[in-house]
């Protein structure tokens, strides 16, 4: 096996350990927001670490404060 075929295959279990391609997606749109809000540059580094810890957009898919979900 050449390091290119390795290399694709370590970035495809990658993906698909962080959800996938949608995932992936949400993940660059979230930083693409920080990047582009206000405030600091160190800021703005603590809060891209910040989001990349969890894969995707875990804001959108957990029940705002107070709510429950609905079976």
């Amino acid at each position: 096996m050449n390091w290119k075929q390795k290399l694709a295959q370590q970035a495809k279990k990658t993906i698909d350990a962080r959800g996938g391609t949608e995932s992936l997606k949400e993940d660059a749109q979230e930083l693409r927001d920080i990047a582009r809000g206000e405030g600091s540059a160190k800021d703005k580094l603590r809060a891209a670490a910040q989001a990349i810890k969890t894969p995707g957009n875990t804001e959108a898919a957990a029940p705002a404060e107070g709510e429950t979900e609905q079976p």
